[in-house]
């Protein structure tokens, strides 16, 4: 087993958080910008002025965070597109379902919408993976 290729993480997981971000963006920003906005209404909050830079560079961590997972992972399973989405679908579990789930119980947010988000990011979790893995390499 070599040692992680950290300069590898750093730049496809900035690969990675540039999907993440497309994603956040397209979804909370777009699709579901109404149903977002509603429900922030409800508890008394706006979405504007709310720092979204914080979200953009937590997209980018989380990106790096998925190509270390794969890093990780690598030598157990291999390189390639398979380990990238295993990597994604582990990353999809815990940003997507687990994230959720611990939100969902204080209701601020309705289900349908979270429901709608974590089905797409089961998608977009592995492209996530696929993109940043392709950036990755073991050091010599």
């Amino acid at each position: 087993m070599g040692k992680i290729n950290l300069r590898g993480v750093i730049l496809g997981g900035l690969v990675a958080g540039l999907v993440f971000n497309v994603f956040d963006f397209l979804m909370y920003g777009v699709v579901l910008r109404a149903g977002m906005e509603a429900a922030m209404q409800a508890i008394g909050k706006t979405m504007e002025g709310s720092p979204i830079w914080l979200f953009v560079v937590l997209d980018f961590l989380f990106g790096i965070w998925t190509v270390w997972l794969y890093a990780m992972i690598r030598p157990r399973y291999g390189p390639g597109p398979r380990t990238a989405v295993i990597a994604g679908l582990f990353v999809w579990v815990g940003m997507g379902v687990l994230h959720a789930m611990s939100e969902a119980p204080m209701g601020i947010i309705p289900v349908r919408l979270w429901a709608i988000a974590v089905a797409v990011f089961l998608v977009v979790a592995p492209l996530a993976a696929l993109a940043g893995a392709r950036f990755y390499s073991e050091p010599a």
